[in-house]
């Protein structure tokens, strides 16, 4: 059975720092492309980023909003992929998501409709 479940949200001040981790199980997560989303109350779901998604192995993809403040990652060991945000501001707040694609995705990689299998969410709240 395929279960995906996150934890490391919480509550941080703006400019502040959080690690979000994604435990799999049921699947080797690195057969496989690993996304990050989140959706902030009355807003549509949002792909934040990927990882072995592309033509690479450890390809991974950010979207702008994100880019150069959050970091991807994955522990193949711990079946476990991580989301690193840094400098967060308070529109970075949302319920985040780990997804997990059916194979591998080589394009349209930060669609929700791309994605198979999906966590619980957990909140991240952005404030001081």
């Amino acid at each position: 059975q395929v279960q995906l479940v996150e934890s490391g949200g919480g509550l941080v001040q703006p400019g502040g720092s959080l690690r979000l981790s994604c435990a799999a199980s049921g699947f080797a997560l690195d057969d496989y492309t690993i996304g990050w989303f989140r959706q902030a109350p009355g807003k549509e779901r949002e792909g934040v980023s990927c990882i072995s998604c592309g033509i690479r192995i450890r390809n991974t993809y950010y979207a702008d909003s994100v880019k150069g403040r959050f970091t991807i990652s994955r522990d193949n060991a711990k079946n476990t992929v991580y989301l690193q945000m840094n400098s967060l501001k308070p529109e970075d707040t949302a319920v985040y998501y780990c997804a997990a694609a059916n194979r591998r995705l080589f394009s349209t990689m930060l669609r929700t409709d791309s994605y198979t299998y999906w966590g619980q969410g957990t909140q991240v709240t952005v404030s001081s």
